[in-house]
């Protein structure tokens, strides 16, 4: 049974830092490209970051390059995402997700996690 769980949100200030985890069980790293997406209340969920299996290139939202960034431990199978100088409108609940296709676009990935809330707030 594949899972995904995320876990290391909660309430920081704006210029703050935040490193989420996604621990992953039932398939390996190896085998499945993961995203991360974040949602707030009335938009679409939408694409953050994600790093491919195959070759292990990563890719980001233009909101978010350069402040964020996103590693895997194949060894623990996890997958990670450090956010730096986190801004009011990073606020969103954040999850992970496991696919075949290496893009930023929720509908390409098969199985997700419960999600992590982050909150940016002085």
């Amino acid at each position: 049974q594949l899972q995904l769980v995320e876990s290391g949100g909660g309430l920081v200030q704006p210029g703050g830092s935040l490193r989420l985890s996604c621990v992953v069980s039932g398939f390996n790293l190896d085998n499945y490209d993961i995203g991360w997406f974040r949602q707030t209340p009335g938009k679409e969920r939408e694409g953050v970051s994600c790093i491919s299996s195959t070759d292990g290139s990563i890719y980001y939202s233009v909101f978010v390059k350069d402040r964020f960034t996103m590693s895997r431990d194949n060894a623990k199978n996890t997958v990670y995402l450090q956010m730096n100088n986190l801004k009011p409108e990073d606020t969103a609940v954040y999850y992970c997700a496991a696919g075949h296709l290496a893009l930023l676009v929720p509908y390409t990935y098969d199985f997700w996690g419960q999600g992590t809330p982050v909150t940016v707030s002085s």
